[in-house]
């Protein structure tokens, strides 16, 4: 990874450095499209065997059929497409976590102004213990926030902010049992390419949701303007196209054509092709380094070492009470979190800070070395 010479990294989670193999099949795939001609009969059938072979790829991460995938530019587009075109009534509640990005919350306020919604709060950020602790106040404090007005739910796996995951399948499940059976919007975005996705089974989080979103580019360590959505089959027959392209239909050269039938309505027009060359390279790269389950484990060895390091350290204390359930360690400090960051920076060693809660993040992936981790510690110690 060129982006790591010289750098010891711990920003997973805005964006994951591009491995050179990765690079080199974005160069690779350009060229084949010139070679072929960018717009000719030839360029087709490589186009759509590179989409296919992407669509598929993701579609088994997520552990859902082909059809239910839709490539998106990033999270943001592939929570708000499909969710704006779902049939709203004046009146209905959007439950949202208190710990969702601004992003995703902004659109739910807009799409709440626009159509006569209210917004409730579901609070999560202040769960800091076991997982087991945790995944039983999540269902407890869901049960207290839902309404019978209650007809969508937004809330991560895996939070961004405090890096505690939540229990998708579970509150899937409660959902459903509810009289206006809420939808469930999840922002995957520090999950795909972090956490196993694809069980099978009632406790596959990507497959239960209504609209899964993720990027390519975090954890995945893919190009950054490329991302999908999975869609549940409830929302396939109830959702309707709200960004239109010719990508968007079944027949793409008829002005009278329908939409496709399955996810692919919510795609809009001409994508850059050579980048899903390039995420299928890094997908493949990650799958070289063992399964799912195997990788969370490496992430998990890393970020505890981390979390275990920063506890004997005056001045800085972890979010969470306990390890991390993944690759996210987030911390306060004593003093201004963004002159941490920035003296970090000063000898190479890169994180971030966060505004809510204010406090800095270190994300451990399967690439973070124990001497990656010490050097951390012990700039900290020395800046503290």
């Amino acid at each position: 990874m060129l982006a790591l010479a010289g750098k010891t990294y711990f920003n997973y989670g805005g964006q994951g450095p591009l491995p050179e193999p990765s690079l080199a099949a974005i160069t690779a795939s350009w060229r084949t499209i010139q070679e072929l001609g960018p717009f000719t009969s030839d360029v087709w059938p490589y186009i759509e065997r590179t989409t296919a072979t992407l669509r598929q790829h993701l579609a088994h991460w997520f552990g859902v059929g082909a059809h239910r995938v839709a490539f998106t530019e990033n999270v943001t587009s592939g929570c708000v497409l499909p969710l704006w075109g779902l049939p709203w009534r004046s009146g209905d509640e959007l439950l949202l976590s208190d710990c969702e990005h601004p992003g995703v919350v902004a659109a739910c306020r807009e799409l709440a102004r626009r159509e006569g919604l209210t917004m409730a709060v579901l609070p999560v950020q202040d769960l800091r213990g076991a997982t087991a602790a945790t995944d039983a106040a999540v269902l407890e404090r869901l049960e207290q926030a839902l309404t019978p007005r209650t007809r969508l739910l937004v809330l991560s796996h895996l939070l961004w902010n405090t890096g505690q995951v939540m229990p998708i399948a579970a509150t899937a499940e409660r959902l459903r049992q509810h009289g206006n059976k809420p939808w469930l919007l999840v922002d995957g975005a520090q999950s795909l390419g972090s956490l196993p996705l694809g069980e099978t089974g009632a406790a596959n989080a990507a497959a239960t949701a209504d609209i899964y979103a993720c990027t390519g580019h975090k954890w995945c360590c893919g190009p950054e303007g490329l991302g999908a959505v999975a869609l549940s089959e409830r929302l396939l027959s109830e959702s309707q196209p709200t960004l239109i392209g010719w990508r968007s239909l079944s027949h793409e050269g008829s002005a009278s054509s329908g939409f496709h039938a399955d996810a692919r309505r919510f795609e809009v027009a001409t994508s850059c092709i050579p980048l899903m060359a390039g995420l299928t390279q890094s997908l493949l790269l990650l799958e070289a380094e063992g399964r799912a389950g195997e990788r969370l484990a490496g992430i998990q060895a890393s970020s505890r070492l981390l979390w275990e390091g920063l506890q004997a350290i005056p001045g800085l204390a972890t979010l969470l009470e306990v390890p991390p359930p993944a690759g996210l360690v987030s911390f306060t400090a004593e003093g201004s979190p963004e002159a941490l960051v920035q003296a970090l920076g000063q000898r190479g060693i890169w994180l971030r800070t966060l505004d809510d809660p204010h406090c800095l993040r270190a994300c451990t992936h399967i690439t973070t070395s124990e001497a990656e981790i010490d050097q951390l510690l012990e700039a900290l110690t020395d800046l503290r």
